[in-house]
């Protein structure tokens, strides 16, 4: 798939543009008067003058400057997740087919005060739109400048607090896993669901979705605990409070990561809840090859991106830069093929909420997406069943929001 294919899913194959072939011309030398003039010789071809390299804040050479701000200076981990998500939106402008395109890179350091002022000098560059910031904190320094300016900024952060009208979230949003999890399981046939969240924020948001889609369904929250993170002694607490209620449910609910899954269940065995009958269910953070490989979870589901869309990219990837990407390397692949599709489709004015808001969305690397004008998004996840010691799609994304279950 190339960048190319992140359209309006509306729109068809008419809005693919060829690029233009560059045509080149040789350049005649002149020649002396016959008087003076050497014995002919064989001409030679001049040799091609190599293009001068790009500085490494600047990617592409089109008419229409984007901003892309990431924390490429700050330490750890988000500094490999910058470098990486960079390398996605070089990938992206490359396979766009001649996308009328220039990204201007800038580094936040990971601050507020760096991502303020990089989403500044951004704009008096001429940047109509921007891709990035990583974190929330950033997203929400760099959006206030933005809008201040009427500017759209599609943003990778998780919370949903910072985004707002012209502050767009493409990440993948966890409200989204629990809706669709919950909605395949009651068309299942469930009806009794218990949760087990961790008290953090990640908690928080994951019950509140859980709390509105539930009743939504049709079903019913028969318990609902909460426990301090990393603890086995919490675990075991918040399983015995939740005991009762969980012996009566057929779905059982556990939004936490990989290492954490396997405690939660031991410790909900030992309070003498049964597992077995019941579906369990989680969250993206379930996808996790050692979930997979563990028994107890055989049978589980969750919502995910279909993962062959990813799989491509990621191959593709790695042939470009040599290495595999991080897994949210595609937000900054897909945003900046948004961009340019949005560019060929209503021209370099185009960049506007009306484009980004669009209601039939776009199709990426992990599937369809839409903006909602709120600044969260849609997207069209498949759910993921572990089995046999693997994951295999229980029930495919939808391929539109026509009609789609998300």
């Amino acid at each position: 798939m190339t960048a190319s294919s992140v359209l309006p899913t509306g729109l068809g194959p008419a809005l693919r543009s060829l690029a233009a072939i560059a045509l080149c011309s040789l350049m005649a030398a002149c020649g002396s008067t016959a008087e003076t003039a050497p014995p002919p010789v064989a001409a030679m071809p001049a040799q091609p003058q190599a293009a001068p390299p790009q500085p490494e804040n600047v990617i592409g050479t089109g008419s229409v400057r984007i901003a892309l701000i990431l924390p490429l200076g700050a330490s750890g981990n988000a500094a490999t997740a910058a470098r990486s998500l960079r390398n996605a939106a070089e990938l992206a402008l490359g396979e766009a087919g001649g996308a009328d395109l220039q990204i201007l890179v800038k580094d936040d350091g990971g601050t507020s005060q760096g991502a303020q002022a990089a989403a500044q000098q951004a704009l008096d560059e001429g940047a109509r739109a921007i891709v990035g910031p990583l974190f929330a904190h950033t997203v929400a320094a760099a959006g206030g400048v933005a809008r201040q300016r009427n500017v759209p900024l599609v943003g990778f952060s998780t919370d949903t607090n910072v985004a707002t009208r012209g502050v767009y979230l493409l990440s993948f949003l966890p409200e989204t896993d629990v809706e669709r999890v919950v909605r395949y399981a009651a068309s299942q046939g469930k009806r009794s669901f218990a949760a087990l969240v961790p008290d953090n924020a990640y908690g928080k948001v994951v019950e509140a979705a859980f709390r509105e889609t539930v009743p939504a369904t049709g079903g019913r929250i028969v318990g609902l605990e909460r426990y301090a993170t990393g603890s086995a002694a919490a675990y075991a607490e918040a399983a015995k409070r939740i005991a009762a209620g969980a012996q009566q449910a057929d779905a059982l609910f556990i939004p936490d990561a990989g290492d954490a899954v396997p405690q939660i269940l031991a410790a909900l065995q030992a309070a003498g809840v049964n597992p077995a009958g019941k579906q369990l269910m989680g969250t993206g953070l379930w996808d996790n090859p050692r979930l997979a490989a563990n028994p107890a979870l055989a049978g589980g589901i969750y919502a995910a991106p279909d993962p062959a869309g990813y799989r491509a990219f990621a191959d593709r990837y790695a042939a470009r830069f040599g290495s595999p990407p991080v897994r949210t390397a595609s937000l900054a692949h897909d945003a900046v093929s948004l961009m340019a599709v949005i560019v060929r489709t209503q021209g370099p004015m185009g960049i506007s909420d009306t484009a980004i808001q669009n209601p039939s969305g776009f199709s990426g690397v992990d599937g369809v997406f839409r903006f909602l004008a709120d600044g969260t998004n849609q997207r069209g996840l498949a759910v993921m069943r572990i089995e046999n010691g693997g994951i295999r799609v229980a029930d495919p994304a939808p391929r539109s929001f026509t009609g789609a279950a998300l």
